[in-house]
Order: structure tokens, then C-alpha cells, then sequence
């Protein structure tokens, strides 16, 4: 299974304006900068916490149907499926008929369950193609505000320490952030 990312959010779970004022910056000589920050901050920290936080598109790609029925996803939270299809041997796709495919609630990691028929695949590679949005939502308001936190110190860390500290939270994130995401990490087991 393979995800892949089809359109980035549309804004980032911190303003620009937010980190100014925390950062207490009056002028706009390094907001470019900063954006980048805020921007590779939410990266970091939907990394650790295995969660998406603005809403975003992804293709998943399958090479067969699950032996199950049921397709378990490597994004989480998922707001809905928006269209499946599947490729035959040659020629053009064939769209999967939305009621065979549902999305199970409440579960995580998510889960997309074979309800009706589904076409087989022809190909034996990157034959089943699953679009879904994913993230909280698409306002900042609907990401989780200790997440939100997260992101806003990562991001005003790094830019305060200027590359000091960031080769080494890539590797690790300081502790008072990895407080605020331990709440929504996703365990692998």
C-alpha cells in the first residue's frame, strides 16, 4: 500500500500572524522564513503523531484487494472516500460504485471495508487506486489545540535558535513538545 499526497492543505494549523505574536515581531523582513518554519513544524509533528491535522487529499494505491475486506489505512484521522478505481490489464480505469466501499467509524487506524462488489484488478501492480481526504478538517479550529501548540513552539524554537537545535529535533522532538502530541500518537504494535 502505497499513500500518496494529491493536494497539501490549503493553510497550515498555525497563522503566520499567530507565531509573530508569539515570537513578539512587529515587522515582516522575516516572514517568509518563518512560514517555512510553521510549515516544516506541522510536517514534524503529524510525523510523530501519526496524524494528519489539516484537511488534505491522498491517493492510496493497492496492488489486489485485501483477503478480508478490510483495507487499513496509513492515514488517520479520515473524513471520507471522494472516489476508488480500478485498473484492468489495458485501457482505462474502472470506477469502483461508492456503496462498495465505506469507511468503518469510530475505528483507528481508520478502516475502509468491502461492502458490495468491487471490479477486479488486471494489473498485478498499482491496480486500485482509494482518493480520501484525511486531516481534523480544514480550519485551524478543528485541529486539536495541544497539537496546534505543538506546532506554534516547534516552529518559534527554530526559529529562535537558527539552526542550533533543528538537526537535532529532527531527530527527536524536545520533550515539552513531545508532551503535547503523546496524547494523539498512533502506536504501531
Amino acid at each position: 500500500m502505497t499513500p500518496i499526497a494529491l493536494t497539501p492543505p490549503a493553510i497550515e494549523p498555525v497563522s503566520l500572524s499567530e507565531a509573530k505574536d508569539f515570537l513578539r515581531i512587529l515587522t515582516a523582513d522575516e516572514d517568509e522564513l518563518l512560514g517555512t518554519l510553521i510549515t516544516a513544524a506541522r510536517l514534524m509533528v503529524e510525523a510523530a503523531s501519526g496524524r494528519l491535522l489539516i484537511e488534505q487529499v491522498w491517493r492510496i494505491v493497492l496492488d489486489a484487494w485485501p483477503q478480508g475486506g478490510d483495507i487499513r489505512l496509513p492515514l488517520s484521522p479520515v473524513r471520507s472516500l471522494m472516489a476508488a478505481r480500478v485498473y484492468p490489464a489495458s485501457g482505462p480505469s474502472e470506477a469502483v460504485v461508492s456503496s462498495s466501499l465505506t469507511l468503518a467509524e469510530g475505528s483507528d487506524p481508520p478502516l475502509i471495508r468491502i461492502a458490495g462488489p468491487v471490479p477486479a484488478p488486471g494489473r498485478a501492480h498499482a491496480a486500485i487506486e482509494i482518493d480520501l481526504v484525511a486531516g481534523f478538517g480544514p480550519t485551524r479550529d478543528t485541529v486539536p489545540a495541544p497539537l496546534r501548540q505543538a506546532v506554534l513552539r516547534l516552529a518559534c524554537r527554530w526559529f529562535e535558535h537558527r539552526g542550533d537545535v533543528v538537526s537535532r529535533d529532527a531527530m527527536r522532538l524536545p520533550a515539552e513538545i513531545a508532551a503535547l502530541v503523546a496524547p494523539f500518537r498512533r502506536v504501531r504494535l
